[in-house]
């Protein structure tokens, strides 16, 4: 019998005009279908127009169908550019609008910045242990300066490559051992 294989969303955190979020997910959900081990999928933030938590009534259609998504997916890769020592506002604002479809779950963090985006994926670290989340080890961190051109096209340095693929493997590993607790 073999073994159902695992749904990985890949979610970019950002929605600016301009981003480069989406060379950086396609590139690593690239590396991911290489190896086959789960079903990865891009889940773009802005497809779902979030409004600002705590404005409306709650009812928009892009809520639920936020909250569906997560609940479909058995872990998470975390797209996560680095705005001013953090996260973007639209990804925390993402993360608060769901709550149990985070629940025992795995995630790894890609980052990218001027210091690679590691302070941002901290501050990450600290919402996934609020909600459940068990963020693993590997980290890759992408440079402004060494691994995109005129800090808009990505030009990922070949020594990432391990690292993504180690992370990848940890997220598989974890979001499978966590799927026996949900």
């Amino acid at each position: 019998m073999t073994a159902e294989k695992l749904n990985i969303g890949i979610i970019l955190g950002s929605t600016r005009q301009g981003r480069v979020s989406p060379q950086v997910g396609e590139w690593v959900k690239g590396i991911a279908n290489s190896h086959g081990n789960a079903n990865y999928e891009i889940v773009d933030i802005a497809d779902f127009n979030l409004p600002f938590l705590g404005t409306t009534d709650g009812t928009e259609p892009g809520i639920a169908a936020w909250n569906e998504k997560l609940t479909e997916l058995d872990g998470f890769v975390f797209i996560v550019q680095e705005y001013n020592h953090s996260i973007s506002g639209a990804l925390k604002n993402a993360l608060d609008f769901a709550r149990e479809a985070w629940h025992n779950k795995a995630a790894g963090i890609v980052s990218y910045g001027s210091t690679g985006g590691a302070r941002a994926a901290e501050h990450l670290r600290g919402i996934c242990g609020e909600l459940k989340i068990a963020d693993v080890r590997t980290h890759p961190t992408l440079s402004l300066f060494t691994d995109f051109e005129n800090f808009s096209e990505f030009k990922p340095q070949e020594l990432h490559l391990q690292n993504v693929t180690e992370m990848l493997n940890e997220v598989v590993a974890w979001s499978g051992a966590l799927k026996s607790v949900r």
